[in-house]
């Protein structure tokens, strides 16, 4: 921070890390209207510990690395726990709060800059498709695909093979890289005018960290999960068979 954040503004704060938002959006502090005020003032007028927010700003800034832990060393199960305690628990949280941004920019701004009617329509279609494809995922293939590990043997699925599920599943995922495509479109490459607000400029650094989440989701499994998978499938002889 280039000086003390409880000197600074709520709004200068999120202009130098939009990534703080969320830290304002949990302790319902307003950073767009009431941006101006300092983050001392803005603690003291909702009762806030204001070290506290402080060190919750601090540790945003921090950006802790990535984690270095290899999917392709997880075994099966290990890396469909993984996939789901991570980028589906992420797009659980962050959904609901992408939806409430472009719904809101959409309406003040809208008219001064159209295309975020479109990050609208295409966000609340992209949202429909993820939760229906998490749930898919979470209550059928990758149970399947627990199965098939855990097993000695040949399973016999309800659907034939996994490459039928599997096959739609990467479908889905292209549809939701079509929208991250037109979501870096619609917004210059995530960068915001020089006049949006701070509620515009949160909306572009969620959006974008969307679609850094999903690369990194739908590279484990198009490329690590889904293809172990039916390598294993394939390895086991079919039931009855010699």
């Amino acid at each position: 921070m280039s000086s003390s954040p409880l000197i600074q503004t709520v709004g200068e704060l999120v202009r130098e890390n939009p990534a703080r938002s969320r830290v304002f959006e949990h302790f319902s502090i307003d950073y767009c209207c009431g941006g101006k005020v300092p983050l001392r003032e803005a603690c003291r007028e909702r009762g806030l510990d204001a070290d506290r927010v402080a060190a919750d700003l601090a540790l945003v800034d921090a950006e802790p690395a990535p984690s270095t832990e290899d999917p392709a060393s997880m075994g099966l199960a290990a890396l469909a726990d993984h996939i789901e305690a991570t980028h589906h628990a992420y797009l659980r949280e962050e959904l609901p709060r992408l939806d409430f941004m472009t719904k809101k920019v959409a309406q003040v701004h809208g008219d001064a800059e159209p295309r975020l009617h479109e990050i609208r329509q295409v966000f609340v279609t992209c949202r429909e498709e993820l939760e229906a494809h998490m749930l898919k995922e979470e209550r059928v293939l990758f149970p399947m695909i627990r199965e098939l590990e855990q097993a000695d043997g040949a399973v016999a699925f309800h659907c034939g093979s996994l490459a039928n599920p599997i096959e739609m599943m990467e479908h889905e995922h292209d549809s939701a890289g079509h929208a991250m495509s037109r979501f870096k479109e619609l917004t210059d490459g995530y960068a915001p005018p020089e006049w949006a607000c701070n509620t515009y400029r949160a909306m572009v650094d969620g959006l974008a960290a969307f679609e850094r989440d999903m690369h990194q989701h739908v590279h484990k499994e198009n490329n690590v999960l889904f293809p172990r998978a039916l390598e294993l499938e394939a390895s086991r002889p079919p039931k009855g068979g010699s």
